[in-house]
């Protein structure tokens, strides 16, 4: 295995290439398509045999059809005699179905490991997981990134002045605090609690944001919805400016809209998944996470030391 390559499905082919480019190695050719019933073809165009396989594949929308991909394209190796195949997986979908939170429901993030372990994957490369628990689903070695030295970079650029580091929700705080240590900021909670169904919820905000520089730091933005309650409650408690940032912008339904017409200044995101032209914000700025990918994946291939990565 003195050679590696580097493949990527339909999910995010540009961070991929974003990825060769870092490592100065071409994008590995296979042949991916879908039948008229949509059942998903994948052929390797190119020998593997022996080598070290890395696929770039984020579990992103459309979840189901990228996840299938996955496991295809795994399989694909395995029957083609790769020596070691990562699944590199920037986002992984159905993370937040990590728990059994109410009766007779699935914990899919399980069994979505154990369908790309079955698959045939050697390794998983991924980023922010939603819950750190779900690196213990795999039966196999889980390479756990984290976005925050890209987005820590962007933050101590922009010099702002009084900083404060808040988190969303209480699930949030240790990231908020790892935040907030890193760049010596202070730190703020949003307490929100719903008083009963369908009426909304009561935020309350924990720690001194008047006329400080806030910047919300969450893993995931879906719908929004979260995200613009607590800017509107820093707002209504004094913020001078709000801003926001995440590792994965899902951005489904209503959330562009919901961000466009709240009172955060910028939203900062970044590419572990495609930021479509149907998405295009002038408050989003989009970081990249390539060369983030980049080293952890020879550092993978070298056998080296991948938690250097963290600082």
């Amino acid at each position: 295995m003195d050679r590696y390559k580097i493949f990527t499905g339909n999910a995010n082919p540009v961070l991929a290439e974003k990825v060769c480019a870092h490592l100065g190695i071409p994008l590995g050719k296979l042949h991916l398509t879908r039948f008229s019933d949509g059942e998903s073809y994948v052929q390797i165009l190119e020998n593997v045999r022996g080598e070290d396989v890395f696929v770039v594949q984020p579990t992103c929308s459309p979840v189901n059809t990228n996840l299938m991909e996955l496991l295809i394209m795994i399989d694909a190796f395995k029957r083609s005699s790769a020596g070691r195949i990562t699944a590199v997986i920037p986002y992984y979908g159905y993370a937040r179905q990590d728990r059994k939170d109410k009766p007779r429901v699935a914990i899919t993030a399980r069994l979505v490991a154990d369908l790309i372990t079955r698959a045939g994957a050697d390794r998983i490369l991924t980023i922010d997981l939603h819950a750190n628990q779900i690196v213990g689903f795999f039966q196999i070695p889980v390479d756990h990134l984290y976005a925050a030295p890209v987005i820590l970079k962007f933050i101590a650029e922009q010099k702002f002045q009084n900083l404060t580091i808040v988190s969303p929700d209480a699930g949030g705080v240790e990231r908020a605090r790892a935040f907030a240590v890193r760049i010596n900021a202070q730190l703020a909670i949003v307490d929100k609690r719903r008083v009963a169904p369908n009426v909304a919820e009561i935020m309350n905000v924990i720690g001194d944001v008047r006329g400080r520089t806030c910047v919300v730091v969450d893993d995931i933005i879906d719908t929004a919805g979260t995200l613009v309650n607590t800017a509107n409650s820093l707002h209504e408690q004094g913020a001078e400016q709000i801003f926001a940032t995440c590792s994965h912008a899902v951005l489904s339904g209503p959330a562009l809209e919901r961000i466009e017409n709240s009172p955060l200044e910028k939203v900062v995101i970044t590419d572990t998944i495609p930021f479509s032209a149907d998405k295009i914000s002038s408050k989003m700025i989009q970081l990249s996470v390539a060369e983030l990918l980049a080293r952890a994946i020879k550092n993978i291939h070298k056998e080296s030391s991948v938690s250097e990565l963290f600082v």
